[in-house]
């Protein structure tokens, strides 16, 4: 039993099912940080809401990229990756605090693509900066 665990295949299948789960967990939060509603506005066409969730889809992944390649155990992929979640969450609400000339969050909901875009590439960006740091 103990080979078990240790076949690539078995621990493949088990690090993919931790990252679903915490990228449907991560994507709840988000959605409870938001004043709309993500599957809603995207069932509706909202390209920018689309845009913006995509980003931080991509960014959740990316850091579970940098914890898995980093860390050995399920324990400490979860870990770093929640860690990780963290300040990507952060950095969305510095985001919205940077650019006070714009209702960042109003904006996507009101279905502005330039702000749905700006959003995607800097939950994109900043996942990178924040897998770079992950030990």
């Amino acid at each position: 039993m103990n080979g078990f665990w240790e076949n690539i295949i078995v621990i493949t299948a088990a690090r993919y099912s931790v990252v679903v789960l915490c990228t449907v967990v991560f994507l709840a939060i988000f959605e409870l940080v938001t004043s709309y509603k993500n599957w809603e506005e995207i069932k509706k066409g909202n390209l920018a809401v689309a845009l913006a969730t995509g980003g931080k889809i991509f960014g959740i992944a990316t850091i579970f990229r940098y914890s898995i390649e980093h860390n050995d155990s399920i324990l400490q992929l979860i870990g770093w990756g929640t860690f990780g979640f963290v300040l990507l969450i952060l950095g969305y609400f510095i985001f919205e605090f940077l650019l006070p000339a714009i209702k960042v969050d109003e904006e996507i909901g009101k279905g502005n693509i330039a702000v749905g875009l700006l959003s995607m590439v800097f939950s994109v960006g900043i996942s990178f900066v924040i897998g770079a740091s992950i030990g």
